[in-house]
């Protein structure tokens, strides 16, 4: 139960740690369940690709999230707007959308079509979620980027004058959660349980930021 919390914490950790709010973590994970569960329908019964749907519904929920942190990156890193609204933007818009596409591909907003047993993804985000956890440590405390990432949130005027691009890599921190939170929500969907329903995630995306700051936003605290 705690898988999809743990990855959406970690990516948000990164996106916080580079300076931008993670109040979109919510949207992020509904881009996610939705996508996953949609193409992994669509890849089991119009492409007829057997096991390797689920695996494809993962990678296109991450691609989700991606897509979605992108636009919460050039509206807060690029426009300058607001970052708590767009954030409360994102997460009432994704409470929308996942219902209105499902009502034009299969006909109904509330739920997408029951995925048969074998095509639900195995274990695989339980194990890349506790071992994403030292990753992040490692990338956090052990390395340039993560170096950069934390004096980027810290300190950005010494950031820059040290040469380091404040804007790109808030960008990778973005996305970076982007990335995790839709690999969270395609647990919820393909994973957890065998298709999408409205407001899946249902406020994990804010216990998701609760934890990560409870945890001080450091990975293992979090985790815990």
């Amino acid at each position: 139960l705690s898988t999809p919390l743990i990855l959406a914490a970690l990516g948000g950790m990164f996106s916080e740690r580079s300076g931008v709010i993670s109040i979109a973590l919510e949207g992020k994970m509904l881009a996610g369940a939705f996508t996953a569960a949609a193409v992994t329908y669509a890849a089991d019964t119009k492409l007829h690709m057997g096991n390797a749907s689920p695996w494809v519904g993962l990678l296109a929920a991450i691609l989700a999230g991606l897509f979605i942190a992108a636009i919460y990156a050039v509206a807060c890193i690029r426009f300058k707007a607001d970052q708590v609204v767009s954030g409360a933007a994102i997460n009432i818009l994704m409470l929308g959308i996942p219902g209105f596409l499902s009502g034009a591909f299969f006909l109904s907003s509330g739920s997408t079509p029951q995925l048969p047993k074998e095509h639900l993804i195995p274990l695989t985000p339980i194990v890349i979620a506790f071992a994403m956890v030292f990753v992040s440590w490692y990338v956090m405390y052990r390395t340039p980027f993560g170096l950069r990432l934390r004096a980027v949130g810290e300190k950005p005027e010494a950031a820059d004058a040290a040469g380091v691009s404040v804007t790109q890599t808030r960008y990778w921190g973005v996305l970076l959660a982007g990335a995790l939170a839709g690999i969270g929500g395609a647990y919820l969907s393909i994973g957890q349980s065998s298709l999408f329903t409205r407001n899946m995630t249902a406020g994990r995306g804010f216990i998701a930021l609760a934890a990560l700051i409870f945890g001080k936003w450091r990975p293992v605290q979090t985790m815990l």
